[in-house]
């Protein structure tokens, strides 16, 4: 079966990246990935959370939110009023904060904290990996904004799905994630180390083989995300070596 946008099942989405969109903050790009479109800020702050004080490292964190028409009909911001963040907030904010601090040496990061911001305009699926992505510029930005040299290496994400009557699929829409037998995030390293997978099957079990294939093409699909990161740097004047990664 032809996937929704006719792309064929080893493809990425097209990804575009808009650097320095957010003129405030130290660092930041807006990226797209096909419908998905996340504004990524990183801020930089020379003090570091209380559990820190005196350990002589940073701290990275990210919060995650979702604008109220990023999707076709408005939804009320998320932990408004009185109500706290839902758990899909504080799960997503919680897996970018843990992607982008693997990119970072906190030690070298020195008593600071840098705070990444993801705020989803257009949701059609993928918007935590297109946050770790995206966020993983916006940091790298800001990294040279303050000159500090504690990058270990570029991390992104992606998704892959098993989907019924037409196989593994690399970089889902929602679409296809919203009917995906099984759906797998994966975040990882420019060199193919896994930060983190997560991966929940709809109905009956999956193969140990089927997770390991899909595990493989989002591989592949992070190696060519991280070209991507380091072309939109470079273009910026951004070498990441100069950043120690």
């Amino acid at each position: 079966m032809p996937r929704p946008d006719g792309r064929s099942l080893d493809t990425l989405r097209p990804v575009e990246m808009t650097p320095h969109f957010h003129r405030p903050s130290e660092g930041s790009v807006l990226y797209r990935a096909g419908g998905t479109v996340v504004l990524c800020t990183a801020s930089v702050d020379d003090k570091v959370p209380a559990f820190l004080e005196g350990k002589g490292q940073g701290w990275v964190t990210a919060e995650y939110q979702m604008h109220p028409r990023a999707n076709p009909r408005r939804q009320d911001r998320d932990g408004r009023g009185n109500k706290g963040l839902g758990g899909r907030t504080q799960e997503i904010q919680r897996l970018v904060g843990r992607a982008l601090r693997a990119a970072v040496d906190l030690r070298k990061l020195g008593a600071r904290t840098i705070t990444v911001d993801c705020d989803v305009l257009e949701a059609d699926g993928g918007t935590r990996t297109a946050s770790v992505t995206g966020g993983f510029v916006a940091l790298a930005f800001a990294l040279a904004k303050v000159g500090v040299r504690a990058l270990r290496e570029p991390v992104a994400a992606t998704s892959v799905g098993f989907l019924d009557g037409t196989g593994f699929a690399l970089d889902l829409c929602y679409l296809e994630d919203s009917k995906a037998r099984v759906d797998l995030n994966v975040v990882a390293t420019a060199t193919g180390k896994i930060v983190e997978v997560q991966g929940t099957a709809e109905g009956s079990p999956v193969e140990r083989r089927d997770v390991d294939a899909m595990v493989d093409l989002a591989l592949a699909g992070i190696e060519k995300l991280a070209q991507e990161q380091r072309a939109v740097l470079a273009r910026a004047g951004i070498d990441l070596a100069a950043l120690g990664g």
